[in-house]
Order: structure tokens, then sequence, then C-alpha cells
């Protein structure tokens, strides 16, 4: 039994500076799929997850500036293994999507970022975490 206060992430919001545009990029791009939208939001299925994608002016992102001085994701994607890591990544350059190379930071697979049409910077890590792996019976036993 879980011995948490709070048990997981429900839901994300994502500042995007058109609707439209970007539900059809997050659609076409990551594959999301679409549960609501009117002209101020819409709400995404999207990595086991409900996206808002939240009408907000040009300029806003969800990134933010570390102490490094560098600008830093907020989110990071799990795929499983770092085959499924290189396939994305070539398949989002592919889309004209902006992604960065794969990086190796010191612990266990590899990241690479990319960016929405309005500048949200996402990583993605190659491992899938155990827990995520026994709950969806992805684990060899």
């Amino acid at each position: 039994m879980m011995n948490e206060k709070l048990w997981r992430i429900g839901t994300t919001y994502i500042p995007v500076s058109n609707i439209e545009l970007s539900v059809n990029w997050y659609v076409e791009q990551l594959g999301a799929r679409v549960n609501y939208q009117d002209d101020d939001k819409c709400i995404l299925d999207l990595a086991n997850q409900s996206i808002f994608l939240v009408k907000a002016p040009s300029g806003q992102s969800a990134n933010f500036i570390d102490l490094n001085g560098e600008e830093h994701f907020s989110l990071t994607f799990e795929v499983d293994g770092i085959n499924s890591l290189e396939s994305l990544r070539i398949e989002l350059a592919e889309g004209d999507v902006r992604v960065g190379e794969l990086e190796d930071r010191g612990h266990a697979g590899r990241n690479f970022v990319f960016y929405d049409p309005d500048g949200n910077k996402f990583d993605v890590w190659s491992e899938l975490s155990p827990d995520f792996k026994e709950k969806y019976s992805l684990v060899e036993r």
C-alpha cells in the first residue's frame, strides 16, 4: 500500500498561443488523442496523462531558467529503450520538429529534448520507470 498523500499527477497544463495549430501538432507529431476542445483550451490524452493545452499570450511557455542560466524543460516523457528513443527522435526531426542531440547525462539510458510550436521544451528518456513496467505487465518475469 502506498504511503503517499498524493497518488499521481492527473493533469499537466501547457500554454499555447493557437489552440487549433497546437492540437493538430500534438495529434500529428505525438499521437495525442483529443478529449475536448473549444476556443480557449483542449484536453488531450497523451502518455497516460491528461494534457490541457491552454490559450495564452504569445511568448508564454512551461520552460524555466535553472541556476546555471539554462532553459529547462518541465516534463520528461519515457519510451521503452534506446531504439525507441532513437526512432522517435528521427521521426520528430523528419516531421520538422526542433529536436536536440542524444545526450548521456550520467545516469541510465539516454535523453533528447524537443520543442512544440510555442517553444515548450520537453525531454524524452529511454527508460520506462520500473513501477510503470510492472503495472502494465511490461516486465519479463
